[in-house]
């Protein structure tokens, strides 16, 4: 599927890689103002512009990292409350078994 990217869904984000924009049948020739930024300002431009698309990238490990911790939280949890309530059963069956050695020696 080889599609044109559009204005909204480029096909990459980094401006050095996109097509020049094509002058406009309905523009004059030389009307736009012409752009008149150095190297080092495009380049600190550009670097902040990676830095602000990488921004919800980074949110986004740290929330999946916040929700796996949670997990992990949650099982240790669950894996608590299971091993508490088999040391209950275990001490009930113990006491069964105590009462019944109790009963066999009295008779």
């Amino acid at each position: 599927m080889n599609t044109v990217g559009t204005i909204d869904r480029p096909l990459t984000h980094d401006p050095k890689k996109q097509a020049p924009m094509k002058p406009s049948a309905s523009e004059p020739a030389g009307s736009a103002i012409p752009d008149f930024t150095t190297t080092g300002a495009n380049d600190s431009r550009q670097n902040r512009t990676r830095e602000m698309q990488l921004i919800p990238e980074a949110l986004a490990r740290a929330h999946m990292h916040e929700r796996l911790q949670e997990a992990e939280r949650e099982r240790l949890a669950v894996r608590l409350a299971s091993a508490r309530r088999m040391q209950r059963r275990a001490e009930r069956a113990s006491m069964r078994a105590r009462r019944a050695l109790a009963m066999a020696v009295m008779h």
